[in-house]
């Protein structure tokens, strides 16, 4: 780790992890390189070296970020309301999970390739995040669904933790696949991220 501030430090992965988002916005994940995400930053593609020693280390600290802003809204769930109907709660989640497009595409991905290519502390502090995540679905649930089990709570996340990971591949949808879909017969509907998450949860609530 280079000499330097906190403050300088966190700065500069910010950078980084932001180039990496900007890069993501056009271009797939195989496609990018180190080389790539130094040219969009201010400092030399070696300086990147100093926070991040691969790619996937940059897409673990993305994610993270990510699981942090969809805490940052479950958490306002939490705060903001006193009671909620399974409805209510359902709409909610839904929303939140809809404002976090990026979340749904790196979820799509790879994840044992992102988490096998990056150092233990750093997989570490992404779980933190991630767990988080998790624990405030679950601190939802108690508030206001407070006649479900231990026991139910558990099977939900098990249930909806896994679902999330094909929310994108089923709402993000190229104009090549509608029309091999159409040429393949198959009669499908497709829903926006808020409909098909709203419709998960209502079902399992």
């Amino acid at each position: 780790m280079p000499k330097g501030s906190p403050e300088r430090t966190a700065a500069r992965k910010e950078e980084i992890i932001s180039a990496c988002e900007k890069l993501y916005q056009t271009m797939s994940f195989k496609d990018i390189t180190l080389k790539e995400i130094g040219g969009e930053t201010s400092f030399s593609r070696p300086t990147i070296y100093n926070y991040f020693q691969t790619k996937e280390e940059i897409f673990l600290a993305l994610y993270e970020r990510e699981y942090d802003r969809w805490n940052g809204e479950l958490t306002d769930i939490l705060r903001n309301n006193e009671t909620l109907t399974k409805e209510q709660i359902a709409k909610k989640i839904a929303t939140s999970i809809a404002n976090r497009e990026e979340l749904l595409k790196l979820l799509s991905m790879n994840n044992y390739d992102m988490e096998a290519n990056s150092r233990p502390e750093l997989l570490t502090s992404f779980k933190v995040a991630y767990g988080e995540s998790i624990k405030n679905v679950c601190r939802i649930l108690m508030k206001f669904c407070p006649e479900k089990s231990a026991q139910e709570i558990r099977g939900f996340i098990y249930v909806f933790f896994p679902f999330m990971f094909g929310i994108y591949p089923y709402t993000a949808v190229t104009d090549k696949q509608r029309n091999a879909m159409k040429q393949a017969n198959v009669d499908y509907v497709y829903q926006s991220i808020f409909e098909i998450t709203n419709n998960c949860l209502l079902k399992i609530l």
